[in-house]
């Protein structure tokens, strides 16, 4: 079990924040997959105090996806305050504070990444958000803005001192974006020098990786991001390897099951005409690795609504004759 000041977890795995992938729908099919927190898309601090509807609706939200993170940016303490009561007014169980993000349009405005430039800002932005957030609150961060400015241990640590209930530490440099490796002894050295909670992040690929990340770096949680888009069962695999259990792939008729509901939770969100043309993305996720994905793609331009969409996956997964393969623990 993970703890976040008076917050308990079921487990310490975490939906990461990614933008226009953890929307609603996604939430609530990882959290029934065994994420132990979800967390919504990152969140401009600066919309929602501005009353912003299109910021306001990203705080959707349904008991079923509980307990909730809500992720917010930005670069004023004031603004970043203000924000945070605000997403805890609508139901948030948990802030988190980016402040590691590479975007460009985010960098620019100085908040996300910028903010490892700047040590002495995020320590002014932690002290005034504890005072006015009145449930845990957590940061993510980076190993730092580049190898010459390598501030993330620093940042960690005022963070803590300023009264966070845990960091979440992604091992990349703001200026490497997602290119290289995740450099796993960044988060085991900050875990050594914290007495919260930290949360290891980054190239989590496959089940077995996340308990080799615990074993590496001695954090108390894992945050899944990227593996998990068209792989939502990477959750409940993993915790079957915590069990010692064998992870088993989910059969063709669950995944099949997985992307309709999907499609008709987007559906419910945004209308179909949207929903459809998010799936169609999705898709590639959805597929990927599968037997002539690359062929079914060339479907997805065809799928308009779900009389198509379900057109479209009968004749593909007609198909399909695939075994199962089981992760088992690495050594």
């Amino acid at each position: 079990m993970l703890t976040f000041g008076d917050l308990k977890l079921k487990n310490g795995l975490i939906m990461a924040p990614m933008s226009g992938i953890t929307n609603l729908p996604f939430r609530r099919i990882v959290k029934r997959m065994g994420a132990g927190l979800v967390t919504t898309e990152m969140i401009s601090a600066m919309g929602l105090v501005l009353g912003k509807k299109k910021t306001q609706d990203y705080l959707l939200s349904t008991p079923d996806e509980r307990p909730l993170a809500v992720q917010l940016f930005g670069s004023g303490p004031e603004v970043l305050a203000e924000a945070a009561e605000i997403a805890v007014e609508a139901g948030a169980d948990l802030i988190d504070l980016n402040m590691g993000c590479p975007a460009r349009k985010v960098v620019k405005t100085g908040a996300g990444g910028a903010l490892l430039r700047e040590p002495r800002k995020i320590k002014e932005i932690v002290t005034l958000v504890r005072k006015h957030c009145s449930v845990p609150l957590t940061i993510k961060i980076r190993s730092g803005w580049s190898p010459t400015l390598n501030t993330g241990e620093e940042a960690a640590l005022v963070a803590a001192d300023s009264g966070v209930d845990a960091v979440t530490v992604h091992p990349r440099f703001v200026s490497q974006g997602f290119s290289g490796h995740a450099d796993w002894q960044v988060i085991a050295r900050i875990k050594e020098q914290l007495k919260i909670p930290v949360i290891g992040n980054g190239d989590v690929f496959r089940p077995a990786l996340a308990g080799k990340l615990k074993d590496q770096t001695g954090c108390d949680g894992v945050m899944i991001g990227r593996a998990a888009v068209g792989n939502p069962w990477i959750f409940r695999q993993i915790l079957a390897l915590e069990k010692g259990v064998v992870a088993l792939p989910p059969s063709l008729d669950e995944r099949r099951a997985i992307i309709r509901e999907h499609f008709h939770l987007l559906t419910l969100l945004m209308g179909e005409s949207r929903a459809a043309k998010k799936m169609r993305g999705l898709l590639l996720s959805y597929t990927k690795g599968l037997p002539n994905s690359r062929s079914f793609r060339g479907a997805f331009t065809g799928i308009l609504n779900s009389e198509s969409l379900v057109a479209a996956l009968d004749r593909y997964f007609a198909t399909l004759e695939i075994p199962l393969h089981a992760e088992k623990t690495e050594p």
